[in-house]
């Protein structure tokens, strides 16, 4: 599904990843994991084209989409919900839910599907609610929601426990599990938490300083070699 083959990207004269190289199939949920400013972010950002690549491969479905833009990306199927969640705070619960239809054909895209509602309820009780009047915890909520509705190949999470109450995490944790389980789609999830991503990944990528410094599936992982990098 995803293939990342030894990607190194600069900001300024400052090297920020350097020969960062993954794979990811359907089915799977990798957890990527480290420290604040290890280029986590970077390389999730680098995945969706925001930002450029110096050197090294992107590959989805066997394709090369290094050089692709952002919304050719999202028509691919990439799905990528940013750390602090980015809704539009003027639109409406129910405005947002659509946004997230916007890549595929007018008609598909008329409308909401009630699966986003099973999975996350407190957003059918809001439709009509702005987006900016939601909690933190539910805007996240909205966020996965309505990455969800481009029926992803590969949906993309930037720390989505980030300031979020516990019983919310919990929730967030049931349907990145339920996801996983369904076995359509691949699942890249960026944390810090340990805790949380060992429940739900099937797979762990540790970066330090812009690099890969451990990887492996979750048997093969040591959960204190994993904390050892994750420790301030």
């Amino acid at each position: 599904m995803l293939n990342v083959e030894k990607l190194n990207q600069y900001y300024g004269s400052s090297h920020t990843l350097r020969g960062v190289s993954l794979d990811l199939q359907k089915g799977q949920c990798l957890a990527l994991l480290g420290r604040n400013g290890v280029g986590k972010t970077t390389l999730l950002k680098c995945l969706m084209g925001v930002l450029p690549v110096a050197a090294g491969n992107v590959r989805l479905d066997n394709r090369d989409i290094t050089k692709l833009k952002p919304h050719e990306r999202a028509a691919l199927g990439i799905a990528y919900v940013p750390q602090g969640r980015e809704i539009f705070a003027r639109l409406t619960v129910e405005e947002n839910l659509m946004m997230g239809m916007a890549v595929k054909p007018g008609r598909q895209a008329s409308k909401i599907r009630g699966e986003v509602f099973e999975l996350f309820p407190v957003l059918k009780e809001m439709l009509h609610r702005r987006g900016g009047d939601l909690s933190g915890g539910q805007q996240q909520q909205l966020a996965i929601a309505r990455a969800l509705l481009a029926d992803p190949k590969l949906i993309i999470l930037d720390e989505p426990t980030e300031g979020i109450q516990p019983s919310i995490i919990k929730d967030i944790g049931r349907v990145i599990r339920l996801l996983r389980e369904r076995g359509d789609m691949a699942i890249l999830l960026c944390e810090q938490y340990f805790d949380f991503a060992q429940e739900l990944a099937d797979k762990f990528v540790v970066l330090s300083r812009g690099e890969v410094v451990a990887s492996g599936v979750q048997a093969q992982m040591s959960g204190e070699d994993i904390k050892r990098h994750l420790a301030v």
